[in-house]
Formats: structure tokens, sequence, C-alpha cells
């Protein structure tokens, strides 16, 4: 299954990750506002997959304005541009698709706005099958990190559901898995919206991969017990000195991790990679609804008056990080200098 797909009706369907693991549901758009809407309320998540998606979301609006001139229509794009990228600031994945497509869409060879209109749901469908291929490469890089045997812990959820399909640092223990490494996984709950123990879980079910949900404060319980052999999560940026940005939490199990000598690895696409910001503290960082902590789902836990923050995501110095792995391969420390070296060997499409 593929978590977004356009479809013969001229749409975009997505799973509504909201409904896993109760139910397997999808939807469809035909509106690239509503895409950036389900963008920003989590129906999709995860930086591949939010990038995709708003690649469809552009091909969307391409065929949502009714311009017949070139000049028209690029100006209807970047409307739609801006109003997608405002949709979640934080994962770079989302802002790199925008405007690639935008950069598709005013390529001087393309000179009708039906021509710009193909052109652009072409790469968004070129976008969706490379991620898959990518994620593939990823995985094959990973897998040799995992010896047979090994425990991993997995921070929220990097599989299938976080991209088009296969995942990242979940595609690794699934592709160690297909090897027939016999491994078993740690999932952390990931508060407040359970990405661990709903999604994660979810796909180790699927796939038959052996698991735990464990509670976030339980990690260095278990690393202490010398239980966990490995750790990996994904990112949502990655800063030019290999700081990373992932979802919230990431930073304390890597910190545990190299206080317990527990190889610690983020894995993502390069396009995750933004080369234009130094560090990760100059990457803002999305604040989400309070209620999310106060009534995760909608079960009240708290009085709705009771004080709360609820940061999406944080920032690992690279200096607890073992390694980053991209379908280039592995990237070792320094990572300042091999991550410019590994971009300068990429062709990026923009």
């Amino acid at each position: 299954m593929r978590t977004v797909e356009w479809t013969d009706q001229n749409r975009v369907r997505m799973i509504d990750q909201r409904q896993v693991p109760w139910q397997l549901a999808y939807v469809e758009y035909d509106d690239y506002r509503m895409v950036a809407q389900a963008i920003a309320e989590m129906v999709v998540r995860g930086a591949p997959a939010i990038g995709v998606s708003a690649a469809f979301a552009m091909a969307l609006a391409g065929r949502q304005c009714p311009a017949l001139d070139v000049g028209s229509l690029l100006e209807y794009l970047e409307v739609a541009a801006v109003i997608l990228k405002k949709a979640r600031p934080t994962a770079v994945n989302l802002a790199w698709a925008v405007d690639h497509m935008m950069n598709v869409a005013r390529d001087e060879r393309l000179d009708r706005a039906d021509d710009i209109r193909a052109a652009l749901l072409a790469e968004a469908q070129h976008m969706a099958d490379q991620d898959v291929e990518i994620n593939k490469q990823i995985a094959q890089h990973g897998a040799t990190l995992i010896k047979n045997g090994d425990t991993i812990l997995h921070h929220c959820n990097t599989g299938m559901l976080a991209t088009v399909d296969y995942g990242t640092a979940l595609g690794v223990i699934r592709m160690a898995h297909e090897q027939g490494k016999r491994i078993h996984v740690l999932l952390d709950e990931t508060r407040p919206r359970l990405q661990g123990s709903r999604l994660s879980a979810w796909e180790c079910e699927q796939l038959n991969i052996s698991y735990d949900i464990i509670p976030d404060t339980a990690a260095g319980y278990y690393m202490r017990r010398g239980e966990i052999k490995l750790v990996m999560f994904g990112a949502d940026r990655v800063a030019a000195n290999g700081d990373v940005v992932n979802k919230v939490g990431s930073y304390q199990i890597a910190v545990l991790a190299r206080e317990n000598r527990i190889p610690c690895y983020s894995v993502f696409p390069t396009s995750t990679v933004d080369l234009a910001v130094p560090t990760g503290d100059h990457v803002p960082i999305e604040e989400r609804d309070l209620d999310e902590v106060r009534a995760p789902y909608g079960c009240s836990i708290v009085p709705d008056h009771y004080r709360a923050r609820n940061p999406a995501f944080d920032v690992t110095p690279q200096k607890y990080l073992s390694g980053l792995i991209t379908e280039c391969g592995i990237i070792l420390p320094p990572f300042g200098d091999n991550l410019r070296k590994t971009m300068r060997k990429i062709r990026r499409p923009i």
C-alpha cells in the first residue's frame, strides 16, 4: 500500500493516520487547500510523506486554476506554494518539494498552461516513485549495522506510514527482518500523539516483526540493563553541521545512548538535509495544540485550564550521533565536512 497517491479521478488519496491502528481508513482531496489542512492536522505525517503530499497538492492546484495563460497559472501556483509551506514549518521536505514543483512550473520550455499542469503531475508521480526507491537504498545501507539477535530502540514512526512506502529508520529494521535476521524492536510510545505505540506497532504487526511498546520514560531502564544494542530514529531536518531536528524525545534518547555507549543513528533521505541552516538551533520548532497534551485523542487527563507546552520537535546535537544513514550510505563524523561532500555528489532536483 502507499501512504499517499494520485487516483484515476484526479484526486490525492491518503491513509488517514489519525485512525490507525483502530482502522485503515482513506481520505481523498480535490483541493490543494484541503491537502494543506490534512498536513497541518496530521492526517498525513512523516517528512517524506509530507513532501510528496505537497507535490501532489501543487499538481491539484494546477488543475484547480482556470487560467488559460502561463502567467496567471504561475501566479495561482505561487499562492498555493505559500499556503502549503505554512502547513508545518519544521519538516524541510515540505518546502523542498513545493520549491521543486515551482521550478518545474517555471520551466521556459513549457509554453502552454496545460503543459505545466501535465508536467506538475508527472513530476509528483516521479517523486512518489523515487521516494520508495530511495527508502530501499537507505534500508540496504542501514541494515548492515544490525546483527542477528539485536534489540533496537526506535522512536516515533518512520516506516511506510511516514513515507510513500517502505520507510527510513523503520525501513532499515524492516530490511534486516526481511534478510532473515532475528531481531526485536522496542517502540517507545512517543507522546503526546503516540506515533510509536499506534503507528510503528501497527506496522510491526503487519510485517510480523517482534516488538514491545515501552513508556517513553523506560528507554534508559532498558539501556542500562544492556538490552538495547542500537538506537534509530528519523529526521525532519538536518542542519549543515549534522544536528538533527526530529520528533520531540529524540534528544533525550540520544543522550542516554551516549551515556550507555550504545550506537545511535539518524536515518533520512538527503532531501531532509538543509545546508542553509548552520545548526539545529536555527530551525523553527513547531508548537502544537496544547490539548494534544491535556486531552490526547479527546481523552481528558487534566482539567482544561491546566497550563501545558507542546513542542513537536527537538534538536539532537550531532555529537550524540554515531552516524547518519542516507541513500548515499552511512555518513560518519566529522558530519559537517562529510555531509557537504555527500551533498556535492548528488544532483539535487532544485
